[in-house]
């Protein structure tokens, strides 16, 4: 059962904020793979799993996110898995202005497609910016540095997509950006979470250096259906 709307992060934000995106039923939900690749079951109820087999296209994959261990139906199989750890902003950001960070739109996603197929900071699309506001970094031009928002629950907004170019590392602008990203959340009245691979120590120090803390261990299994 969940006892945090952040146990089971994809299905409380499909439920709720992004309710509008969902695909499914009752029983099992995912985003439009364009957007985003992620699916989950309301529960793990035989029922429930037997939907959440459904989903997933004859050739596609989906993303499963939990805090608990993730059950998968007998007609999925797991491609791969790895340990996550969602930590939550333990005070709210004060919100900040740069004249160098810009808002990110439409015009915009080649760009960030780009950038992020470059830097790897997780599952993204073209069509990213559906799921919340995306601002960056330019230096003459081109596109060095971006952080935007991904899933939302009541109350909840998740930080992601934070990259930086190779070239403009080390010089602050992933951090200007995080703390940017932060405080837009807590200016809405949310608190802001994030997701990282639990192996990325580095990553996990520089979030508590900006006033994260661990809230929860999470599973994460990428799934196809079996052929």
């Amino acid at each position: 059962m969940m006892k945090h709307i952040l146990d089971r992060p994809i299905w409380s934000a499909l439920e709720t904020a992004h309710a509008d995106l969902a695909e499914g039923s009752e029983k099992a939900r995912r985003y439009p793979p364009s957007i985003v690749p992620f699916a989950a079951s309301a529960d793990d109820a035989p029922e429930s799993l037997d939907a959440l087999e459904e989903l997933p296209a004859p050739e596609g994959s989906m993303i499963l996110v939990e805090a608990g261990p993730i059950a998968i139906p007998p007609g999925l199989a797991v491609v791969t898995e790895a340990s996550v750890v969602q930590m939550v902003a333990e005070r709210p950001h004060e919100r900040i202005s740069d004249p160098r960070i810009e808002p990110l739109t439409e015009t915009d996603a080649a760009d960030m497609l780009a950038l992020a197929t470059l830097t790897k900071p997780g599952p993204f699309t073209l069509r990213a910016q559906s799921l919340g506001s995306f601002w960056g970094i330019r230096s003459e031009g081109r596109l060095v540095a971006m952080a935007g928002q991904r899933m939302r629950q009541t109350g909840f907004a998740e930080l992601s997509g934070l990259c930086t170019h190779p070239d403009f590392q080390g010089r602050g602008l992933g951090t200007l950006l995080f703390r940017f990203v932060a405080g837009e959340i807590a200016s809405t009245g949310d608190t802001a979470y994030l997701h990282a691979y639990a192996a990325n120590t580095s990553a996990i120090s520089l979030y508590e250096t900006q006033g994260f803390a661990l809230r929860s261990e999470m599973n994460m299994r990428v799934v196809k259906r079996r052929s």
